[in-house]
């Protein structure tokens, strides 16, 4: 490309305002990310041991997978649940997960794969209508009248999920999953840092509601 002199300068006006579009851009990102981690200081475990006994916890739903490629997320979250509740850690537990299409129901998956744990199915709720964090939490407060909670789902969710949690109105703490390589479904990890923004975004400017959340 060759630029005259005075296409150069319109060039460089135009490059300044999206160099600094893009460094604001990656200042937020980053800000979001660093607020919501350092919300869960304090807040987060992996050891069941650990935690104080709660009336209820929440899990947060993820896909089973399939019989041939089962979801290790998935396996891992109910795997720590069904650990917490043998340690007389709680009285019951909401599994919310996402069941907007008949032959997709996240809750149900749970419910089964908690009770293949020793799990009695009458302490299970299921929440049909966590289609996001947001509306998990949201929903558990406005539908299921939870003030306090154990939260369980995968340590990179835990940020989010604490975060969203505060602001619904529930004391929550969180216990982890199993850690997962970072070589399994690193997109989700990756997705994740954006989803942190759109938290942050959903609370403080777009007001998003939850579904179904009366």
């Amino acid at each position: 490309m060759n630029l005259t002199p005075s296409n150069s300068g319109r060039f460089r006006k135009l490059i300044r305002p999206a160099l600094y579009l893009t460094l604001a851009g990656i200042a937020a990102i980053a800000g979001c990310n660093w607020w919501l981690i350092a919300e869960v200081d304090g807040r987060m475990t992996r050891d069941t041991n650990l935690v104080a006994a709660h009336d209820t916890a929440i899990v947060l739903g993820t896909s089973p997978g399939t019989p041939s490629s089962p979801n290790v997320f998935f396996a891992n979250r109910m795997s720590t649940t069904a650990a917490l509740w043998h340690a007389r850690k709680l009285k019951r537990i909401i599994v919310s997960g996402d069941n907007r299409r008949k032959d997709y129901d996240e809750p149900t998956a749970m419910l089964n794969a908690l009770v293949a744990r020793g799990v009695p199915a009458d302490k299970i709720i299921r929440d049909y209508a966590g289609f996001r964090t947001l509306d998990s939490m949201f929903r558990a407060v406005n539908a299921f009248k939870v003030t306090s909670a154990i939260v369980v789902t995968d340590d990179w969710h835990l940020p989010r999920a604490l975060f969203l949690a505060k602001r619904a109105g529930i004391e929550a703490i969180g216990v982890a999953s199993r850690d997962v390589p970072w070589n399994i479904a690193p997109g989700t990890r990756i997705r994740e840092i954006l989803s942190r923004v759109k938290a942050v975004l959903d609370i403080y400017i777009l007001d998003t509601k939850p579904h179904f959340g009366e």
